[in-house]
């Protein structure tokens, strides 16, 4: 499933969507670094609130790393593993996406494929 174009979301930056399955909305997010693009599940491991307070703010003010808008938690964007706050040593729940001829695609939602 296509999400959007690569070009959608500039290096370095990242984006939230949305997705309708079985009657409930499922929020998610990409961040793009380069060619490559990382995608997780919009839920802080600490206590299931979104990570986000806009929905492109996803990143550390220097768009090194994922924060949670709500205690403050970082995350590597290349595995979603906190190294710091409240839920120091858990991940973030990774979304199956890549990018193939220009297009960021979903193929699937944790055990839910598309």
């Amino acid at each position: 499933m296509v999400l959007c174009r690569l070009d959608d979301i500039a290096d370095g930056e990242s984006r939230g969507f949305s997705h309708t399955l079985k009657d409930n909305d499922i929020e998610f997010f990409v961040v793009r670094k380069g060619d490559v693009v990382f995608g997780y599940f919009n839920d802080c491991p600490h206590i299931g609130t979104p990570l986000n307070w806009k929905n492109k703010n996803f990143l550390t003010l220097d768009k090194s790393m994922i924060v949670c808008a709500t205690h403050g938690a970082v995350f590597r964007i290349e595995d979603g593993s906190c190294s710091a706050g409240p839920c120091v040593g858990q991940r973030l729940k990774p979304v199956d996406v890549t990018c193939k001829n220009g297009n960021i695609l979903l193929h699937s939602l944790g055990s839910i494929i598309l």
